[in-house]
C-alpha cells in the first residue's frame, strides 16, 4: 500500500548519508566495513516507517540491521524513527527489494525478514510475491548456508501460499505460528501494520524457515 507523497522526503534522506546509503551497490561484499564490525546482518525487505526494523536495532546492539523500502515518503519517515534512536547497527536502503544480488554478496547476509508483504492475491499475480520461487533463489544467494527468512502476515491465503512455497523449494520450516500473538513467543517486535490488525483481533501468522546447505 502506497502512502500519499511526503513533501520533503527526498530532501531528508540526502540528507542522512550515515544513514541512507548512497549507491549501495559500492558496499556489496564490504558492509563489514560500513558497520565497522563483524557482527551478523539481518535485513527487512519492505520496511515501511520502520518500527520493526528500528525496534530489533535498538534490542539487539550486536546484530546490523539494514531496512529496505522503495518507497521515499515511508522510508523518510523509518528515518525519523531510526534518527531518534541513535543507533550505529542500523543503515537504510531506498532500493528495490527485488535486485538484492546487486547489494549484497554470497553468503553475506545472515537472515531476512519479511514482514506483511503485498499479497498479491491474484494468480496472475503469483511471481510477484515476494515468497515465490525466484525470490527465494536470489534470498539463498545472499544468505549464509543455513540461512533463515522470517515471515509474518495477517494475510491466511499468503501464508498457506508461502507454507507450500518454503516447502517446495526444499526449505525447513522450523517453526510456524497460527496466532502469534496468541502463543508464548517472547521478544516480537511489531510493525505499524500487525499493531493495526491485532486490534481489531485478527490473528498474525508466522514462520521461520531455513534453507538447507548442500
Amino acid at each position: 500500500m502506497r502512502m500519499r507523497k511526503r513533501p520533503g522526503a527526498a530532501e531528508l534522506l540526502a540528507s542522512h548519508p550515515e544513514l541512507v546509503v548512497d549507491e549501495p551497490e559500492k558496499w556489496q561484499g564490504r558492509w563489514a566495513e560500513r558497520f565497522g564490525n563483524t557482527h551478523p546482518i539481518h535485513i527487512e525487505i519492505g520496511s515501511g516507517k520502520g518500527q520493526f526494523v528500528v525496534g530489533m536495532a535498538k534490542a539487539n546492539p550486536k546484530i546490523n540491521y539494514i531496512g529496505i523500502d522503495m518507497q521515499l515518503s515511508v522510508l523518510s519517515i523509518a528515518l525519523e524513527k531510526a534518527l531518534e534512536e541513535e543507533l550505529p547497527n542500523l543503515q537504510l536502503l531506498h532500493v528495490n527489494g527485488e535486485e538484492l544480488t546487486q547489494y549484497f554478496a554470497e553468503n553475506e547476509v545472515d537472515q531476512i525478514y519479511l514482514n506483511f508483504s503485498d499479497p498479491w492475491p491474484k494468480t496472475r499475480h503469483e511471481k510477484r510475491r515476494l515468497t515465490f520461487k525466484t525470490f527465494l533463489a536470489t534470498d539463498e544467494k545472499i544468505l549464509k548456508p543455513n540461512g533463515e527468512i522470517h515471515f509474518k502476515t495477517d494475510n491466511r491465503g499468503l501464508f498457506e501460499y508461502s507454507l507450500s512455497s518454503f516447502s517446495k523449494y526444499g526449505m525447513i520450516l522450523e517453526q510456524v505460528w497460527l496466532d502469534l500473538h496468541a502463543s508464548d513467543y517472547e521478544g516480537n517486535v511489531m510493525t505499524e501494520y500487525e499493531e493495526k490488525f491485532s486490534a481489531k483481533g485478527q490473528p498474525i501468522y508466522r514462520v521461520e524457515a531455513r534453507f538447507q546447505a548442500e
